[in-house]
């Protein structure tokens, strides 16, 4: 057969398709819409390593951290610019103040000048929280007029909050951390981070497990309206036609709606990326110019769909006998051989096996044979789930008149009922196995914070010169407060920082009031200018020289940043030895502890951390606190406290799984409405027939109920097998103890069981409309 003829067989079934009537343009939109859908996504999915770029260009364009302590000296092209992120509410504020210190001063980029002092520059979505009743606390926060909106180039998300803000005499602050002089913006001698087996495979996963569903789905829909199509191209066979030319013409019909959905997956995808920008998804926003598939994988996407419609076609019109007499499909088909489906579990176990223990001791993942052997595992679902369906349905039994409805149909067309609900068990397999592979790994990268949360739940880190019995009182004075205790520290020494010479012997100085210091030592009576010395440890060689009463010292509570600021201090008589104890962030406390009244004044304010304990009953006490801090300091630095601590990069992952898992999800449930309908369609006059005859309308529903929900059934439990041992061959490649979270499949199976029983709800109507006798005509 010549190309010649394949085209204009391919031609001939793309005309039909669009001068079918109402019929042929029905069940065309039908599959545009379904493919379209499909294609949307997978061109999201395929712009995702596209934004994630962006987003790390922008913040590594606008970084300002100079990863050094070594101060550059004042010109007219530097900037002196400091750090003060705060949150509101669980919402992460980006926040700068800026002092421009000669008129060649470097940019940020998104602004066209810097705001005097007083003002300020933000993004557009911190403007729109400042003007709405929500931002009322964070008002008080940022005390400054706002005269501008930061531009796109300077923000890494549409949603982001941020802000610079023009302040003066910010060079004292420079600190190396938090306040730095630079004299331009971007991160210099970035080391590029050291790749992690286990979060490469986590990657490979999410990718593999949110697009398989989509493949399936796509596949799915160009076989909607398959029964109609294979009527009318018996006439074609009646008027001449052999029966390879009439499955290609069946394929280019398939082609013409694969190739519109394709345009209608472009529309789709450009009101998509444009909504993104409005969209802001745990914690994740884009702007709509970050979303740009990859030219390459733009095209396979182009090229792959239509050539997949027309593959599949072909496949599924081989079990399909056309003659020019009507279709032989209602009689009953051969039965579905097992072997070869069994097949494509086992070449994927086969493919992930030499990699099991890869993910320890520097090991390393082959790529391809990871995302082979996972694929193979998925695809086996959508193999195995006809057969299952097939064999179940063949030996259900009597019931009632619903039931019975039901039963009959999914043994007539038991491959539509599958196909419909294969992406589902496809997302639910892999959603398990993720599950999985997160919670065996997850101690890796979660741990337990060493915060007391009992005792506190907010540590304030206040900046040189600030207060701290100041700062204490306006805590206390907090609604919501219920204790707040101050730590500072500093260093004693026999030897001056400026001094070259001398032992040199060190030891540690914690300062507070009272109350303070019994939360880190055991005290027996205290009053403000006592001085303790706790028991050294084994390792602490220096406290016990140093604590000889009458010996001279230097106190340094600068940490040697400012040796101008050394104070001398003599050791008291009658200094008493204490136990040691853990202050509320867990560090244990040694060297010494002074009162304030112990502390020399030439000793200056030392730099001090607030714990605060507080009571949850009073509505936005953290925003309290938050306001409390900016106003004493507006270096402060709040940190609220929780129980566990996770890392970044595993978070910024699980992040990534949920975003794209409910864009699928919301796919999935779209796919399943358009099949549902596409599906009540074809036998409405079935439906109409049943009612004329005097079928009621509540058995006829029950029965589309069921129909729906055994292969949602069958589909699930061959899920869930097929989950747990994914899961568990990827977590034996992460050499990590197997265990089976099994609230976690049971709450992946009952997402999958939801979605399944919304879209069958949100058909009743149509269907209800589809059982009446008005149904029965015809042209």
């Amino acid at each position: 057969m010549n190309l010649r003829q394949w085209a204009a067989d391919l031609r001939l079934g793309a005309k039909f398709a669009f001068t079918g009537g109402r019929e042929g343009w029905t069940r065309v939109l039908l599959t545009a819409v379904g493919v379209g859908l499909g294609v949307a996504l997978l061109l999201l999915t395929t712009a995702i390593p596209s934004a994630l770029n962006v987003r790390h260009d922008r913040g590594e364009a606008r970084s300002d951290y100079t990863y050094s302590q070594k101060v550059k000296p004042k010109a007219d092209d530097t900037l002196v610019i400091a750090d003060v992120d705060t949150t509101y509410g669980n919402k992460d504020i980006r926040g700068r103040l800026v002092e421009p210190e000669g008129p060649r001063a470097p940019i940020a980029p998104g602004l066209a000048k810097y705001p005097t002092p007083g003002d300020m520059v933000v993004s557009p979505a911190l403007k729109k929280l400042l003007d709405s009743g929500d931002g009322r606390l964070l008002r008080e926060r940022l005390p400054y007029r706002v005269t501008g909106t930061i531009a796109e180039s300077g923000l890494i998300g549409s949603q982001e909050l941020a802000y610079y803000a023009g302040a003066t005499g910010l060079a004292p602050h420079i600190n190396g951390w938090q306040t730095a002089r630079i004299s331009e913006y971007g991160t210099p001698n970035p080391v590029p981070a050291k790749s992690d087996p286990v979060l490469i495979l986590l990657v490979l996963v999410v990718f593999v497990v949110l697009l398989m569903p989509v493949a399936v789905f796509i596949t799915a829909a160009v076989r909607f309206g398959g029964e109609q199509r294979d009527r009318r191209l018996a006439a074609l066979r009646l008027v001449g036609s052999d029966s390879r030319m009439t499955r290609r013409i069946a394929a280019g019909e398939a082609l013409a709606g694969s190739l519109l959905g394709l345009v209608f997956g472009t529309v789709f995808f450009l009101l998509g990326r444009q909504l993104a920008g409005s969209l802001e998804v745990l914690d994740v926003s884009v702007f709509p110019s970050y979303l740009n598939p990859a030219p390459a994988l733009a095209v396979l996407v182009a090229v792959a769909v239509p050539a997949a419609a027309v593959l599949v076609t072909l496949l599924a019109l081989r079990g399909v006998v056309i003659e020019p007499l009507g279709v032989v499909r209602t009689a009953r088909p051969a039965r579905r051989r097992l072997w070869w489906r069994l097949l494509l579990p086992v070449i994927g176990l086969a493919m992930l096996y030499p990699m099991i223990g890869k993910g320890r001791t520097e090991g390393d993942f082959n790529q391809y044979l990871v995302a082979g052997g996972v694929i193979a595992l998925l695809v086996g679902v959508t193999a195995l789930l006809p057969w299952i369906v097939e064999a179940v349905v063949a030996r259900l039994g009597n019931g009632s008149v619903s039931w019975q409805l039901a039963v009959r149909r999914l043994q007539l067309s038991s491959g539509t009922a599958a196909r419909m609900v294969n992406g589902i068990a496809v997302a639910v397999a892999g959603a398990i196995a993720l599950q999985m592979l997160f919670a065996g790994v997850e101690g890796d990268y979660t741990k337990a914070s060493r915060n007391d949360v009992n005792r506190a739940q907010i540590e304030v880190q206040l900046s040189r010169g600030v207060d701290a019995d100041e700062a204490v009182a306006k805590f206390r004075s907090v609604r919501g407060v219920r204790k707040v205790v101050a730590l500072a520290g500093g260093n004693l020494s026999d030897a001056s920082v400026k001094s070259a010479g001398g032992q040199n012997r060190n030891s540690p100085v914690t300062i507070g009031d009272c109350a303070a210091l019994r939360e880190v030592a055991a005290l027996p009576s205290c009053r403000d200018g006592d001085a303790f010395v706790v028991a050294a440890a084994d390792y602490d060689t220096d406290t016990p020289v140093l604590a000889k009463p009458g010996k001279k010292l230097y106190l340094d509570t600068d940490q040697g940043m400012d040796a101008g600021r050394e104070a001398r201090w003599t050791v008291p008589q009658g200094i008493r030895k204490v136990a040691p104890g853990t202050d509320p962030s867990g560090m244990e406390h040694d060297g010494f502890l002074l009162t304030r009244g112990a502390v020399p004044a030439a000793a200056g304010q030392p730099v001090a951390q607030a714990y605060v304990s507080l009571d949850d009953a009073v509505p936005d006490v953290r925003e309290y606190v938050r306001n409390a801090a900016a106003a004493v300091d507006p270096f402060a630095n709040v940190m609220v406290w929780t129980r566990n601590e996770e890392s970044k990069k595993f978070a910024s992952i699980r992040t990534g799984l949920l975003v794209g898992a409910t864009c699928v999800l919301a796919l999935i449930g779209a796919s399943l409405l358009v099949s549902q309908l596409e599906q009540l369609r074809e036998r409405r006059k079935l439906l109409s027939a049943l009612v004329a005859f005097g079928t009621r309308r509540r058995t006829l529903s029950l029965s589309v109920l069921w129909q729906t929900a055994v292969p949602v059934a069958l589909g699930l439990l061959l899920a869930s097998a097929v989950g747990l041992t994914l899961g568990t061959v990827l977590l034996k490649m992460t050499a990590t103890t197997v265990s089976v979270d099994w609230s976690s499949v049971l709450t992946m199976t009952g997402i999958g069981a939801g979605i399944v029983l919304v879209v069958t709800l949100l058909s009743l109507p149509p269907l209800l409309r589809l059982m009446r006798p008005e149904g029965l005509r015809t042209e």
